[in-house]
């Protein structure tokens, strides 16, 4: 069953979380990510937005998220967006 990555992200340094984007999307996509949503405009319908910035990727399942996240080879990317960007990221189970 596919699972959701989603991340909504305010960021403070854009040329190091460029760096950061360069690393971890093609590790995303080894374990099979897709783009759903790449920081288009978000149209609140009810209540409110916050304003942020937000990507969705599909992934086949939430073990292949599981297996990103986890990665020892995530831990050295994952530093280089550390001062560039506040995120708040989730798993979803699709249906």
């Amino acid at each position: 069953m596919p699972a959701y990555f989603i991340v909504q992200s305010t960021i403070g340094d854009e040329a190091q979380y460029q760096k950061y984007r360069e690393a971890v999307v093609p590790m995303m996509m080894k374990h099979g990510a897709k783009f759903v949503v790449r920081g288009a405009k978000v149209e609140a319908l009810e209540g409110q937005h916050d304003g942020r910035r937000m990507v969705i990727f599909e992934f086949p399942s939430m073990e292949a998220i599981h297996a990103f996240w986890s990665s020892p080879e995530y831990i050295p990317v994952k530093k280089i967006r550390e001062g560039a960007a506040k995120l708040d990221v989730w798993a979803v189970e699709g249906v």
